[in-house]
């Protein structure tokens, strides 16, 4: 039980520390920043990945644990493969704004750099998607989607 009630609790900081960092990062990229303000969303990005791999290992250790419920119930809900599905499509949408923020951090620190509206346009997409999942996790909590 106490290791049941450590990975929910890491679960839960994990989605809260995705959702701020993935918050800051939207709310200090603009469509031109410093190398300087890079490197800093750069290492709020490095939160937001270590965050996500906390995450799946507790969410996978969870679902494959059967700490509560057996790992059929969560496998043969469709609301919870569509969830998996989501975040598996966050986890992708952020490929390419770390790798932007990766390569635009080096040089000299005042110089300005374009930020492509797709890093922008990525943000956002996991935003909305960070919006979804919660939902997703009520309704599956509750059985809605279990295919008997």
């Amino acid at each position: 039980m106490t290791t049941e009630i450590l990975l929910r609790y890491l679960h839960f900081l994990s989605i809260i520390a995705i959702a701020g960092s993935l918050t800051a990062e939207h709310v200090l990229i603009r469509k031109v920043v410093s190398r300087k303000e890079i490197s800093r969303i750069a290492i709020i990005d490095g939160i937001y990945g270590i965050a996500a791999v906390v995450l799946l290992g507790a969410g996978l250790t969870l679902w494959l644990g059967s700490y509560t419920k057996p790992d059929v119930y969560y496998s043969q809900n469709w609301i919870f493969i569509t969830k998996m599905g989501l975040v598996a499509a966050m986890g992708i949408l952020s490929i390419y704004p770390t790798i932007f923020f990766l390569r635009q951090r080096k040089g000299n620190a005042e110089e300005l750099v374009t930020v492509p509206s797709a890093v922008l346009m990525c943000l956002r997409m996991e935003l909305l998607l960070l919006v979804i999942i919660p939902l997703l996790a009520g309704l599956m909590s509750r059985g809605v989607g279990l295919i008997r």
